[in-house]
């Protein structure tokens, strides 16, 4: 009977296990919109539709037109679930931009039994959460650093560990509150629910990081078109999240600017010709510059596109350089940068950015997927996929508490069963002998 007992409860937790959930993670950039469908089971993320359609509805990564980020929302969202043949309803949104801060807190709790239990966790790290902030601002993200349990340093995962006392270190990370809200305010406006706001750049870094990479130091740079996020990994943790505010719109600027050409051109320029490392070009190839009005086009030496844009990448990466150098992190990267964003596809950007920041560049291509991976087999789609497996795994957590909450209940009901038939079979014994 209490080997029947423990399959129940075993079988319990095998089913939510089994079935499958739809997750959607909804990048809201700059420049696009993209909508990434993921169905997520026991075997993992399968990729079933993207939708990804250009947005000028934000500056800087934050709302700036409500109308026109409402059309790309639905325009993306259409695309994937047509392609997925799903109806989309919650979606997990990426929020990004110049309003984003971080800061380091921690937090101490006294341990109740001797045994930390998952109620102490989730106590210690909302006593980190207790910190100054301006009204205006609300925390995204507590996300620890290490434990402390009594005088012993660097846990991953306390529960279970006899202590007195528990502390943590962790980094917060802040957002403007109107910020948020507006993009939450222009999804729920499509007939969508937030189930989520999740930070751009800690999206990508989850779909592009090894678990080696995060453990011995590692810096996700995240260029985007209005601002460039960066995220620092130090001891499997993130330690450090920036924002630079410069991107990939104001390559295509510097590049209109200097040759004299729309911005429409310019940005056709920088993706179909441009490079980041001027000494890669050769100087006999030429490129076709559209010029503005009238006037016809005119012939131009490659070199001249990559000589405008070189400057501009090199603040850039001279910035991020400089913010590693601030916070003391930068000889705590052993394992170098990767490059996220759209940006990172040019020409000699992983080459040039090795040289600035004096660490191995490689560009980020989403892991750990199956399905339609090659429509998402690109640097600019680490955050819709970072979404949708930050998604599921806030339904596995949700799956293990409510297993957590029923297990002992069905452990409860099946031991009164067996006491039950037990107590039958002892009152045949006796009335038959």
């Amino acid at each position: 009977m209490v080997v029947g007992c423990t399959s129940a409860v075993r079988h319990l937790g095998e089913e939510s296990m089994e079935s499958s959930e739809i997750v959607v993670g909804l990048d809201i950039g700059t420049t696009k919109v993209a909508a990434v469908v993921g169905e997520v089971d026991r075997d993992g993320i399968t990729i079933m539709g993207v939708g990804n359609v250009p947005c000028k509805g934000l500056r800087k990564g934050v709302v700036a037109n409500i109308e026109w980020t409402m059309k790309s929302i639905t325009e993306a969202v259409q695309m994937a679930q047509s392609m997925a043949a799903v109806e989309i309803r919650t979606v997990y949104a990426g929020v990004g931009g110049s309003h984003i801060r971080s800061q380091n807190s921690d937090g101490v709790v006294a341990v109740a039994g001797g045994e930390v239990t998952a109620a102490d966790v989730d106590r210690v790290l909302e006593g980190a959460r207790a910190v100054a902030m301006d009204a205006d601002r609300q925390i995204l993200h507590v996300l620890p650093r290490e434990f402390l349990v009594d005088n012993q340093d660097g846990i991953r995962d306390p529960v279970g560990m006899s202590g007195v006392r528990l502390g943590t270190k962790v980094n917060l990370t802040t957002a403007a509150t109107t910020c948020v809200q507006n993009v939450v305010r222009c999804t729920e406006r499509c007939g969508l629910t937030v189930a989520d706001v999740v930070l751009a750049p800690l999206a990508s870094a989850e779909a592009v990081l090894s678990e080696d990479e995060k453990e011995i130091g590692v810096a996700v740079i995240d260029i985007g078109g209005g601002t460039t996020d960066m995220l620092l990994y130090v001891d499997g943790g993130v330690a450090y999240t920036s924002v630079i505010p410069a991107g990939g719109n104001n390559v295509t600027s510097d590049i209109s600017m200097g040759l004299r050409t729309p911005m429409a051109e310019a940005e056709r320029l920088k993706r179909n010709a441009g490079c980041a490392l001027g000494r890669m070009v050769s100087d006999e190839e030429e490129i076709e510059v559209p010029s503005v009005g009238e006037h016809t086009a005119r012939k131009v030496a490659r070199r001249v596109l990559s000589d405008i844009i070189e400057p501009r990448i090199e603040e850039i990466f001279a910035f991020a350089r400089h913010r590693m150098e601030q916070v003391g992190l930068l000889e705590q990267i052993a394992a170098g940068a990767v490059l996220t964003g759209g940006a990172a596809l040019m020409e000699g950007m992983p080459e040039f950015a090795e040289e600035i920041l004096g660490m191995p560049v490689r560009i980020g291509f989403p892991i750990g997927i199956s399905g339609l991976t090659q429509m998402v087999q690109g640097p600019q789609f680490a955050t819709g996929v970072g979404l949708v497996r930050h998604g599921a795994a806030m339904l596995r957590e949700a799956q293990d508490r409510e297993y957590s909450r029923v297990a002992p209940r069905v452990e409860q009901e099946e031991a009164v069963i067996v006491k039950r038939e037990g107590n039958r079979i002892w009152q045949w014994l006796r009335e038959a002998f």
